[in-house]
């Protein structure tokens, strides 16, 4: 599987709720759970008007598919093709 980084322009996002939040929680894994693929959503930053989701799964177009059943925008799918940090200087 590959993981994704998927951008979402939600205007107001850094002023959702906890209640708003578990709402589109819910809402993502029963998405999920409909899609009948191999499919993890790891964990979602919010930052100002953007949400930036990490998921798993085979392609792109499966990303695509879990957005639109589930009513969510997704303005940028890309694939995480590698990985870094401060450590990386030091290897």
């Amino acid at each position: 599987m590959s993981t994704f980084v998927i951008e979402r322009n939600i205007p107001g996002a850094s002023q959702l709720t906890h209640q708003q939040l578990k709402e589109i929680a819910t809402a993502s894994n029963a998405v999920v759970d409909s899609l009948g693929v191999a499919y993890r959503w790891h964990h979602t930053y919010v930052a100002g008007d953007k949400l930036y989701c990490i998921h798993e799964t085979d392609d792109a177009d499966t990303v695509r598919e879990h957005a639109r059943r589930g009513g969510f925008p997704a303005e940028v799918v890309a694939e995480i093709v590698a990985t870094f940090g401060p450590e990386t200087a030091d290897r």
